[in-house]
């Protein structure tokens, strides 16, 4: 999905108090009744047939938890990281909520402890997790997190939308790389001078061809996902890098970059011809480019592979549930997650939304589905987002040979050497926090090219290393070199 638009900035208590007064708060029990509520907070929109789909959900628990309903909250994307750290930082009993900055709310001790709850009350969802998730989200030898089974391992891919390519005859057969793209961007530009050749806005990051970063993709460090070179070093100074961002600079001062970029938060529809590349993320359970064609409403895409694909520590961080350490519901919570990530009538139900309106079997038996013309944007949930991928119903479209190919990469992708770390930055909490502050003020003007790269970089690394960049690295070294000696 859209590497650029999913950030998960604290406010004011008057605002965290009108929050909870709004009902963030946790689940609660119905009046006069041993009945719990499960409340679960999730980013985005609410779904259009929300009513039909929790009355089946809830119709669906109670076969296995008769007293205990669900609640799904949606926050949308643009208030999300605000009201999530209201959340969590106030301490709010919600049951159920996906998780943000997880490794670092769980070190401050935000979460409920679930190594022991998934063993009692979850055992069968977490035996179908990929050992890789695990391994990825354990801290300090705990888990916080019940991770969302899926794409175990992913790559960037540059996706094109294919009626542009068609109508303008842009041959992009050969496409392996950024630097491939610009006699395209050359050809489409010259037709189509006001459609945005390459499709990013604020917050948007180039890609390396396989490098893991430490303390998230929004601060300079990285270390090489191979493990052939251990260091950790600034990914804005590698040769790499600065050869990108200087090609992203020619772009953005020839025109095929949209000169907003670095400030626009708005996203490119994919059902309409307001672009002609995207930069997303895919892994096994995309069979290539069928859910991305789903979410363009049956539009014709492609995509071109653009890196490496690995089992990673950002994969298995892609899709957290936690439950809040002041949960009144703990036990509830922990049932709902198991049945959401086991139960295959539960979990499809809000993957491909109402059954008989939008989506039908063709194959029961087999669990292949047809979906409908009501099957659009705004009836369903996002399978990366909701539950165990490995129980989700395939499309009569999805051949067999698509599932070997999703299986045999899956079995034979290699992790990341980075995953599993998980680095306590207790001792480096104002150097980290002062780094951050200096990457708010560049990120965004070199990911999109707005900057000339080479002068704003040496300007942003004497910032870094008066905020503290040289302390940071070798606690992050010393903390890495130890994790890979085991």
């Amino acid at each position: 999905m859209k590497k650029w638009t999913k950030l998960l900035v604290g406010m004011s208590a008057i605002l965290g108090t009108l929050l909870l007064a709004a009902g963030c708060s946790g689940g609660n029990s119905s009046s006069g009744s041993n009945k719990v509520t499960v409340s679960m907070y999730q980013p985005g929109d609410k779904p259009k047939n929300y009513n039909e789909m929790i009355k089946a959900a809830n119709a669906r628990i109670h076969k296995t938890l008769p007293n205990v309903d669900l609640d799904l909250k949606f926050i949308g994307w643009g208030d999300w990281g605000k009201k999530y750290n209201v959340m969590v930082t106030s301490g709010d009993p919600y049951d159920i909520s996906f998780a943000s900055d997880y490794v670092s709310n769980a070190q401050k001790g935000a979460y409920a402890d679930l190594t022991d709850l998934m063993q009692k009350y979850a055992k069968k969802a977490y035996d179908m997790i990929d050992p890789a998730y695990i391994k990825g989200n354990t801290v300090k030898g705990k888990l916080y997190a019940f991770p969302v089974n899926a794409n175990v391992y992913a790559a960037n891919v540059l996706t094109f939308n294919m009626d542009l390519v068609n109508k303008y005859n842009l041959d992009i057969s050969k496409v392996k790389s950024y630097a491939d793209l610009t006699p395209i961007f050359e050809k489409f530009h010259k037709e189509a001078p006001n459609i945005a050749a390459f499709a990013i806005g604020q917050n948007y990051k180039a890609s390396m061809k396989a490098v893991e970063y430490p303390a998230t993709n929004s601060l300079p460090f990285a270390v090489y996902e191979d493990g052939k070179d251990s260091k950790i070093f600034n990914r804005y100074d590698s040769p790499e890098m600065q050869k990108t961002l200087t090609m992203f600079h020619d772009w953005y001062q020839k025109g095929y970059i949209p000169r907003d970029a670095a400030t626009s938060t708005t996203g490119y529809n994919f059902q309409e011809n307001t672009w002609l590349v995207q930069e997303q993320t895919q892994g096994p359970f995309d069979y290539g480019d069928t859910i991305l064609k789903n979410a363009a409403g049956g539009k014709d895409l492609k995509s071109m592979p653009l890196t490496d694909p690995y089992k990673s520590e950002a994969q298995a961080q892609m899709a957290n549930y936690t439950i809040s350490k002041t949960s009144k519901h703990k036990k509830e919570a922990m049932q709902v997650l198991n049945l959401l990530n086991s139960d295959p009538v539960l979990l499809n139900n809000f993957v491909w939304g109402v059954k008989g309106t939008q989506w039908n079997f063709t194959d029961e038996k087999a669990g292949k589905i047809k979906v409908t013309k009501k099957y659009a944007p705004g009836y369903y949930l996002g399978a990366w987002i909701m539950g165990n991928n490995r129980i989700l119903y395939t499309q009569d479209t999805v051949t067999d040979a698509m599932i070997k190919t999703r299986d045999d990469g899956i079995k034979n992708t290699p992790q990341s050497a980075m995953l599993g770390f998980n680095p306590d930055i207790s001792s480096i909490k104002t150097e980290m926090s002062n780094i951050t502050n200096v990457m708010s003020k560049y990120n965004d003007t070199l990911n999109t090219g707005t900057a000339d790269p080479l002068p704003t970089i040496k300007k942003m690394d004497a910032e870094l290393k008066t905020a503290g960049y040289d302390k940071v690295l070798k606690e992050l070294q010393k903390q890495y070199d130890a994790f890979l000696k085991g």
